[in-house]
């Protein structure tokens, strides 16, 4: 038996699998040339694989492996406008934001409990809706590959930080300019 020839003469033919018989995986093999990683090993540059010809791969966007439907974009809401419409309507115009922005989301990824429900739990079981809006906002960005701004976390802003009542300012600005950012990125205008 003979020890195969490394480096072969060629840099684009594989080497001959080990001891003259089949390869024993099936990982995908790397060539002597062929580039991974940016790592220099053997006196070969090794980075992204390269397709035929030397020519790079093309490819694949973040966002594309969490790629789903996407409805219409939602509204963007101006923070102060909101804020002051809760305060002139005595808190009517939160449960209106709520069922908006949850049926936005709902209409736009397909995913979420839509603003009937949000609406429910708003009327019903208030507390939980400000960890509720900050978690689906931030599964907006996750579908798309994107890091969070914000999160279920976020929530606790508004209780227990509502005992120092500026709390509930924090995550409602901290929640609507993700959700404002989101659909901006979308192409929503401000206006």
């Amino acid at each position: 038996m003979t020890a195969p020839d490394y480096p072969p003469q060629n840099p684009d033919q594989p080497p001959p699998p080990p001891y003259g018989g089949q390869q024993q995986y099936a990982a995908q093999p790397q060539y002597l040339g062929q580039q991974y990683g940016g790592q220099q090993y053997g006196g070969q540059q090794y980075g992204a694989p390269q397709g035929y010809a030397g020519q790079p791969m093309p490819g694949t966007p973040a966002y594309a492996q969490y790629a789903q439907p996407q409805g219409p974009i939602g509204q963007i809401r101006p923070n102060g406008l909101t804020i002051l419409l809760f305060f002139v309507t005595l808190g009517i115009w939160g449960l209106i934001y709520y069922y908006q922005v949850h049926e936005e989301m709902k209409k736009h990824s397909g995913e979420g409990v839509g603003g009937v429900i949000a609406l429910v739990l708003a009327i019903f079981v208030g507390i939980v809706n400000p960890y509720l809006l900050s978690h689906e906002v931030g599964q907006l960005y996750e579908r798309r590959g994107q890091e969070k701004p914000v999160s279920a976390i976020t929530g606790l802003w508004f209780f227990p930080g509502i005992l120092i009542l500026v709390g509930p300012f924090i995550w409602f600005i901290q929640t609507n300019n993700a959700l404002n950012e989101y659909w901006e990125s979308l192409g929503a205008r401000r206006q």
